[in-house]
């Protein structure tokens, strides 16, 4: 289950009576400070969930409470979402503003493992705002903030799972594939929404993520689909491959009924 917002009376309890045996949610209720708290974290788990604190590693979004802060980091507005841009990810500034004590509020609330969005910033990344760097350079830096986020987290709470989502060719970076658990990844049989996923990119992800399969990490597959002909059709291929999936809609708003 993957839920960003429109928690309802901004609590956890509807996740909690849904059936589903791993829930994404935000660090926060309402997208900025108001952080879930231990208790309520604890409440999902025991629900028989585990639970995965959702927060973005290569962009930040306007409404975020360390935006101000990290002014200077900024790059390109990310066409898709209005109100986010991507960010120097690699500047120490950001592991110490961002990063660390997102992941210092996800260990403090007692969540089981942090879901890591916005990986594929290094494909996004506007190179003329970064002169000198390369696609290859920007995609082995952010390898290295993922395995940076693992070590960081694993040394203060052994299991604690690191779940990047989407890019999975980063794999081919040395130290990645160890550094994380499983990994999240949207679209794969079906875009935004209710269209079948056929173009080279989505073989070539498929591919990628059966061989972290292979590697023996988890697979949380997302596709944005309406129709139930379609649902039941990513329900099948989920598995199929072997993966955990969840058939929902781009807003992330909402519970939706998990795959049998």
């Amino acid at each position: 289950m993957y839920q960003l917002s429109g928690y309802s009376g901004g609590r956890l309890d509807a996740l909690a009576r849904a059936p589903g045996t791993t829930a994404v949610i935000d660090l926060a209720r309402d997208g900025g400070s108001g952080y879930f708290t231990r208790a309520e974290v604890a409440g999902l788990r025991a629900s028989g969930k585990r639970v995965l604190a959702y927060f973005t590693i290569g962009s930040i979004e306007n409404y975020r409470p360390e935006y101000p802060e990290v002014a200077a980091l900024k790059l390109n507005r990310w066409a898709d979402w209005p109100d986010e841009y991507f960010v120097r990810y690699w500047d120490d500034a950001w592991w110490r503003l961002v990063v660390r004590p997102r992941l210092d509020q996800a260990l403090a609330a007692g969540f089981d493992g942090a879901y890591l969005d916005v990986p594929n910033a290094y494909e996004e990344i506007d190179l003329a705002l970064v002169p000198g760097e390369t696609r290859e350079d920007l995609g082995a830096k952010m390898a290295k903030l993922i395995t940076r986020i693992s070590a960081y987290a694993k040394a203060r709470r052994p299991g604690f799972e690191v779940v990047p989502q989407n890019s999975p060719e980063l794999q081919q970076y040395p130290g990645y594939t160890a550094a994380i658990d499983g990994i999240g990844v949207e679209e794969l049989f079906y875009l935004a929404t209710d269209e079948p996923c056929t173009q080279d990119f989505c073989q070539e992800n498929l591919d990628s993520v059966r061989a972290l399969r292979r590697a023996g990490k988890f697979v949380l597959a997302v596709d944005y689909a309406t129709r139930p002909e379609d649902i039941a059709r990513a329900c099948a291929r989920y598995r199929a491959e072997g993966f955990a999936g969840y058939v929902t809609t781009v807003a992330l708003d909402h519970i939706r009924p998990p795959c049998d």
